[in-house]
């Protein structure tokens, strides 16, 4: 069995909802001793580059999750010619919608619907479309952007299993990006 293989093995039994809600708790932590270490030891694990912060000192941030949806300066992520993306990341997958499915990884695949909450009608209106799945590790910037002008209108809560995002997981586990999660 592979290292990868037992990673996405040892994520089944973990209770995912607490291990979330503790993450969270340590996320919006404002014990600055606390939050500063998990700061600089998130920085340093992954390599994080801060000169590209609009805020470059770790103590700055009056919380773990401040830090990690951080602002950049204004020429860090300068406007390109051609495809931009929405978000630092590397693109796994992409191409066009097929019978309501899309590519997650080593040929797994997910629906639409359950990648919408269940939700058919809205479903129906990407059919035929094209999708891109971007992915951000840890160190990347995590906030999402528009090119041009737009308002958010409507946010999903999908239910469902939490795993680890990584590669290693979306290789195994089937469904993962979709409520399933199985």
């Amino acid at each position: 069995m592979t290292p990868a293989k037992l990673f996405s093995l040892i994520q089944y039994p973990i209770p995912h909802h607490l291990l979330s809600r503790l993450v969270g708790f340590l996320a919006e932590c404002r014990v600055a001793w606390l939050k500063n270490a998990l700061v600089r030891a998130f920085i340093k694990v992954f390599e994080v580059d801060m000169r590209e912060a609009a805020e470059p000192d770790p103590t700055a941030y009056a919380t773990f999750n401040d830090f990690f949806t951080r602002a950049l300066k204004p020429e860090a992520r300068p406007l390109g010619e051609g495809l931009l993306c929405p978000a630092d990341g590397n693109i796994s997958q992409f191409g066009p919608i097929e019978a309501d499915r899309l590519l997650q990884a080593k040929g797994h695949r997910f629906s639409v619907v359950d990648l919408l909450g269940g939700d058919a009608e809205a479903a129906r209106r990407y059919s035929g479309g094209s999708y891109a799945n971007v992915y951000l590790s840890p160190k990347d910037y995590h906030r999402v952007h528009m090119p041009l002008a737009g308002t958010l209108t409507e946010m999903v809560y999908v239910p469902g299993r939490l795993f680890s995002v990584n590669a290693a997981t979306t290789d195994h586990v089937p469904n993962l990006s979709s409520s399933l999660g199985t």
